[in-house]
């Protein structure tokens, strides 16, 4: 726990200046300085705190923010790129999911156990990784006493490349045993012994079954059935005939599994969303509104009030262990089309106190889109259609043309920003794809007539563009 801490105050990661943030941003998402900038000077602070007294480190509270715009100009990928960009625990959840206390459905609540339960799943993985050599190491030893039990002075191997035949009495002057396991070993490592069986016992995962009856979902009852009935029962294990092949992954994942520390790993996990966790909650203007509720249905501003501590900063019990929300940072967006965030009731506005408009996309932007970040659209396709030998290229018209289609539909129908390029792209290379493992030209070029050709008639109909694009 204490490196844990130590890492969270020192490591480079959380160390990055407000300018490097936006630039890696930069290399993903084009446009939205203002939320850049925003997300940036957010996450400085709170590196910020962390170098401060404990007493005083306790008194700051991260500034969360609202993000406002359309769908498709970028919000969540800014958040998620955010999370990647310093390893934080991340979790995006829609605020529409959620209900009041005393309804079926989800509970505020869910949005730190859900984060917990993603940080643990990740931290033991990530143990597991750092163990694997050790648990290699143990299951090769495990295979070798199944070939050769050491307690036993009888064994039978039989090889087709090499000879190793042990059987009866082992004298000092034939064979020791020693020797025969050497020499198994390196078979084993030469896999030359990969397609023989051995009977292996192993863990039989498969649960008893169990009926709940409750009005919520198991996941809010804040406890593991699971671990719970494990306690109880025996652990089942059956015997089964496997490769050796097999039975090496197998046996090195058990091991890798017992070597990690879980107590430890589920401590650090609640540490880590303590004070470096990020929640996404996406729209949430979808839980404002101005009515007053009376009777029997779920009430939006009972929603936002049940929310409130939650980002304000509570105590949330889950099966890891308690979960303190005050450092946790929280960013919620919405298109905020037929309200505004001042509809909020106030106490949620006051814990959401920057607030960022993000803009909408135009065709310079979408060029941009198409063409500049490490993981573009046009470097996707390129990529996709490399695999079946096929290099197409985009002209500079080409993506012009297809940009000012995006423009155009998302001005005639929905604006879906930038998802747009994603619809337009799939049937503009709709043949080419299907046909790609068949097509022996294997240089296309994709220009501003290809797109025309493709894609005119669609947009000219504005009907079959909603269905289409």
């Amino acid at each position: 726990m204490k490196d844990l801490k130590h890492n969270l105050k020192h490591n480079l990661k959380h160390n990055l200046k407000p300018g490097q943030i936006v630039e890696e941003l930069d290399k993903y998402i084009i446009g939205q300085n203002d939320a850049k900038k925003s997300v940036a000077i957010a996450l400085r602070n709170r590196w910020r705190r962390q170098q401060l007294d404990k007493d005083l480190q306790e008194e700051i509270a991260p500034k969360n923010i609202i993000l406002i715009g359309p769908t498709g100009v970028g919000k969540t990928e800014i958040a998620r790129r955010l999370a990647n960009l310093t390893d934080s625990p991340f979790y995006k959840v829609e605020a529409s999911k959620f209900t009041e206390v005393g309804y079926v459905g989800r509970d505020v609540e869910s949005m730190i156990r859900d984060i917990v339960e993603l940080t643990v799943n990740k931290l033991r993985v990530r143990q597991q990784d750092e163990v694997q050599e050790k648990a290699a190491r143990i299951a090769e030893e495990r295979i070798l006493d199944i070939l050769l039990p050491p307690s036993s002075k009888t064994g039978a191997v039989i090889s087709n490349d090499i000879d190793i035949i042990t059987t009866g009495q082992e004298h000092e002057d034939n064979q020791p045993k020693a020797s025969t396991r050497g020499k198994l070993r390196k078979m084993l490592r030469a896999g030359k012994l990969d397609a023989r069986e051995i009977d292996l016992e192993v863990q039989d995962k498969s649960s008893p079954m169990v009926e709940i009856f409750s009005n919520t979902g198991i996941e809010e009852m804040g406890i593991n059935v699971r671990d719970m009935l494990g306690n109880l029962m025996p652990k089942n294990t059956k015997r089964r005939k496997v490769k050796i092949k097999d039975a090496i992954k197998l046996v090195t994942q058990e091991e890798a599994a017992h070597l990690v520390d879980m107590e430890q790993v589920k401590a650090d996990a609640v540490t880590m969303v303590e004070q470096s966790g990020i929640i996404f909650i996406d729209e949430i203007d979808k839980i404002v509104g101005k009515e007053k509720s009376y009777g029997p249905e779920v009430s939006k501003e009972g929603v936002q009030r049940d929310l409130l501590p939650i980002v304000e900063g509570s105590s949330v019990p889950t099966k890891h262990g308690i979960v303190e929300t005050d450092h946790i940072l929280f960013i919620a967006s919405g298109a905020f089309h037929m309200s505004k965030p001042s509809d909020l009731i106030p106490e949620l506005q006051g814990r959401f106190p920057i607030r960022v408009e993000l803009s909408s996309l135009g065709a310079n932007e979408f060029v941009r889109i198409l063409t500049e970040p490490k993981n573009a659209l046009v470097l996707q396709y390129i990529a996709l259609l490399r695999t079946e030998g096929i290099e197409i290229e985009f002209t500079k018209g080409a993506v012009d043309k297809i940009s000012a289609i995006a423009v155009e539909v998302n001005a005639s129908t929905e604006n879906i920003g930038a998802r747009r390029l994603h619809t337009i792209l799939e049937k503009l290379l709709e043949d080419i794809l299907f046909k790609a493992p068949d097509i022996e030209e294997k240089k296309i070029v994709i220009d501003a007539s290809f797109v025309e050709k493709q894609l005119m008639d669609i947009v000219e109909n504005e009907d079959l563009a909603r269905y289409i694009l």
